[in-house]
């Protein structure tokens, strides 16, 4: 394939700093718009930056200019008014637009597995679903009805070194290590997938200016399937200890913990298994090669390497402490 002009907007988050670096690496012509505010991951050496907010479209024209690019990625689109915007932005400037969507919009709860992309989108829990899903219904209408070239793309749970997977983040890793119980939902049995940031850059660095994937949608995840006490015990190996897990309710939890409720009632209580057979009849070179022991570890390392990124949310954890307490007294 020749090299692309590609736009990413974005380009420094967790799934956009793997997929910028991948994409340099594939030979192409990569150009990020992002404020230009400091991002915890670099920009990768050969990208071009210009600085505009997308939630300003007046900021992009200018930015842009009469700028045309074969393959125009959105990573922080998550409302219908973000891909209004860009619908209005993009038509006939881009071949190609890629909408990054989330695994989460799939049937909860999931009447069938393995889970495909005709899979039906409906999550009545999960707000951030619901929105995905109406972007994704906009984008459906403006590719049938004017031809606007989309691609859609639902990651799963995706990581790099600096993302904590664990609803609580930082905070529940910190729990273990001081030797603190922590929380799992349900019985922690439900089935879930981790996808390596650097995996997932394969497979979607693959569908970038591939003609069959304008019109369609694609999952892109690891095959690998673990459990939640697993994925929790994963984390205690790393740091050396065995965590007390303590079993709760996911519908008690998202009542008592709402800033992670919906996202546990809405996607991680229920089990997912994907079929990755779509994305890789594209781009058989997509493997998923790096597991999850191996992630932790290397979350678990850099944040040691980085005490600043180890926050830790005092409220969420006197809370967590409350409903511990809770559910053990009940036990006795």
């Amino acid at each position: 394939m020749s090299p692309l002009k590609i736009l990413f907007i974005g380009g420094t988050g967790t799934i956009s700093a793997a997929s910028s670096a991948q994409t340099i690496a594939a030979g192409h012509q990569l150009t990020l718009l992002n404020r230009g505010t400091t991002a915890s991951r670099p920009v990768p050496a050969g990208a071009e930056v210009l600085t505009a907010d997308i939630r300003d479209p007046a900021s992009v024209r200018s930015a842009l200019g009469a700028r045309e690019f074969d393959v125009v990625v959105d990573f922080i689109a998550f409302t219908p008014d973000h891909v209004r915007t860009d619908i209005d932005l993009f038509t006939s400037r881009t071949s190609q637009y890629v909408f990054i969507s989330s695994a989460s919009a799939y049937q909860k709860p999931v009447a069938r597995l393995p889970i495909v992309e005709s899979t039906p989108l409906r999550n009545p829990y999960w707000q951030y679903s619901r929105d995905k899903i109406a972007c994704e219904d906009l984008l459906l209408e403006a590719y049938r009805d004017d031809g606007f070239p989309i691609t859609i793309v639902r990651p799963s749970s995706t990581y790099d070194h600096s993302r904590v997977a664990l609803p609580g983040g930082w905070t529940v890793v910190d729990r273990m290590r001081r030797g603190l119980p922590v929380v799992v939902h349900g019985d922690g049995t439900s089935l879930w997938t981790m996808t390596h940031t650097e995996d997932f850059a394969i497979g979607f660095v693959g569908l970038l200016g591939h003609p069959q994937a304008i019109g369609d949608s694609f999952h892109i995840t690891s095959d690998e399937v673990l459990t939640w006490n697993h994925i929790f015990g994963l984390y205690g190996t790393a740091l050396g200890v065995t965590p007390q897990l303590v079993h709760v309710a996911s519908d008690t939890l998202a009542a008592v913990l709402p800033e992670i409720g919906p996202g546990i009632v809405g996607d991680k209580a229920h089990s997912v298994i994907f079929d990755n057979s779509k994305i890789k009849s594209l781009v058989p070179e997509f493997c998923a090669t790096i597991p999850y022991a191996t992630g932790v570890r290397e979350i678990v390392g850099w944040h040691d390497e980085h005490p600043d990124a180890q926050v830790v949310d005092a409220g969420l954890n006197a809370r967590l402490d409350a409903l511990i307490d809770k559910v053990q007294s009940l036990g006795n």
